[in-house]
């Protein structure tokens, strides 16, 4: 359900002092992504600024996502935190709003023991709704081991890793040791998703895809179907845009990318501040070796239609026999 190319989508917020959730904007962006054939879509990771988000924006932004897609592709929904508690209120949530699973961060900071971290995985994947684990060790201060990954792997509604810690041997002994699983190991990391499909992953949550989603898709594709020195071709061909979404702490690049190219983007939150001018003008130069046909502005913002909202209905999950706001 959850492979190929599935952009981490930025959170657009309005230029004003409170700078609330532009959801004109975001159905702008998820409307483009979805013309450029994305196969997925997480919104609340990282990249969508949640540690920033109240619990109300939070469930905001997947309502309107859940909405904007309608069935057409998989959502994915940033659930995670360090407080278990407050992990568990968010997956539930997600599962009521319709989102078909959830992605969970590796608790941060807390750094807990092995116990710790298979009782906080297990707690979600009861709430039977498909979780990926999200293993970002940048971020946590903590890797999730090979043989945990394997462990945790053997629950039904634990169906997958985004892994991010940059280890490629690693990341090979965690599709090596779940083979006989029903699991994916999606890149969680622009830079190295060829070599990740190569081993044997399934896809990639990207930042990059924010941006340029048409080449990021046909590089997926082109190793999907074994057309490897087309898959490398685009490789290079986007590894300037990849390594530009970097040159300052994400999502701050990809938020001001995103609004160069005339799409909805606004400021970041703080503790997090816009990209200065250096890296801006860097930023364009790069954003100009893009294709035409694969970047193009979304059309105006539509008004603003009230709309009475159906209940939610639950989407069936998968077996496999196959707030002190927090970082995602």
């Amino acid at each position: 359900m959850f492979e190929g190319v599935l952009p981490a989508i930025i959170t657009p917020f309005k230029r004003n002092p409170a700078m609330g959730l532009d959801i004109p904007g975001l159905e702008q962006n998820i409307g483009f992504l979805m013309s450029r054939g994305i196969h997925g879509i997480v919104p609340c990771g990282s990249t969508g600024e949640s540690a920033t988000l109240t619990f109300e924006e939070h469930e905001k932004v997947i309502t309107v996502t859940v909405d904007k897609v309608n069935g057409k592709i998989p959502v994915l929904a940033g659930t995670g935190s360090n407080n278990t508690a407050e992990a568990v209120r968010l997956t539930k949530a997600a599962k009521d709003i319709g989102a078909d699973g959830v992605l969970a961060i590796s608790p941060y900071y807390n750094k807990p023991n092995r116990s710790g971290l298979i009782k906080h995985y297990t707690k979600l994947a009861d709430l039977d709704i498909p979780v990926i684990m999200y293993n970002v060790p940048g971020r946590t201060g903590q890797n999730l081991e090979p043989d945990l990954v394997a462990e945790l792997a053997q629950h039904p509604n634990i169906v997958g890793v985004k892994e991010a810690s940059g280890n490629i041997g690693q990341i090979s002994r965690i599709i090596e040791e779940t083979q006989d699983e029903d699991f994916l190991v999606i890149s969680g990391d622009d830079n190295i998703t060829l070599p990740i499909l190569a081993l044997g992953g399934a896809g990639v949550i990207s930042v990059a895809a924010n941006v340029d989603p048409a080449r990021m898709v046909a590089m997926y594709e082109a190793m999907k179907h074994g057309d490897y020195q087309k898959a490398l071709v685009l490789h290079y061909a986007l590894s300037p845009l990849l390594r530009s979404m970097f040159i300052d702490t994400n999502p701050i690049p990809v938020k001001k990318a995103v609004e160069l190219i005339g799409l909805a983007g606004g400021p970041v939150r703080l503790p997090l501040d816009e990209l200065d001018a250096k890296k801006t003008e860097q930023l364009k130069k790069i954003l100009q070796t893009i294709p035409k046909g694969a970047v193009k502005a979304a059309p105006k913002k539509a008004p603003v239609k009230k709309v009475v909202k159906k209940p939610a209905t639950r989407k069936a999950v998968p077996k496999k026999t196959t707030t002190r706001r927090t970082l995602r």
